[in-house]
């Protein structure tokens, strides 16, 4: 039986080290997919005009080719060549709803974050979409500082 992790990237240092802790836990696994996730924060509960959604329904499009093309597709290459079995996802959305729905969906059994993304001003010990993620998710998580 494959055994599914959920891996969330932030685009940061931090992400790559959950990257890196999921890599390793794929090696001592072995039969392992690790899907490889990165939420564009977004919310839907902004009003606009009919004009106003059509340009941001072309800037969520081009969020997503970015954020594929530039975070996604290099670690999901890089699992790849490792010999692991991987796919990436980018998603627009919360984060902590985003990565548990993802892995409710794909039947995962662990999803693992970084801690904090290390942009920003406020230093916490967790930030609030990995405390968010960790109180309601459906699955273990791991947090890798």
């Amino acid at each position: 039986m494959t055994v599914k992790l959920v891996v969330g990237l932030d685009g940061q240092a931090s992400g790559e080290r959950a990257l890196a802790h999921a890599q390793h836990l794929a090696g001592l696994i072995g039969d392992c997919e690790l899907f490889v996730i990165y939420v564009i924060e977004w919310s839907p509960y902004s009003f606009q005009t009919a004009e106003e959604n059509a340009q941001r329904h072309r800037r969520r499009e081009e969020e997503i080719a970015t954020a594929t093309e530039r975070l996604v597709d290099p670690a999901v290459a890089k699992l790849r060549t490792s010999g692991l079995k991987a796919r990436g996802i980018v998603r627009h959305g919360d984060v902590a709803d985003t990565l548990n729905r993802i892995a409710r969906e794909e039947g995962a059994e662990q999803i693992i974050v970084a801690r904090m993304s290390e942009g920003g001003f406020v230093r916490r010990v967790f930030g609030s979409s990995t405390s968010n993620l960790v109180m309601g998710a459906v699955v273990p998580v791991t947090v890798v500082a």
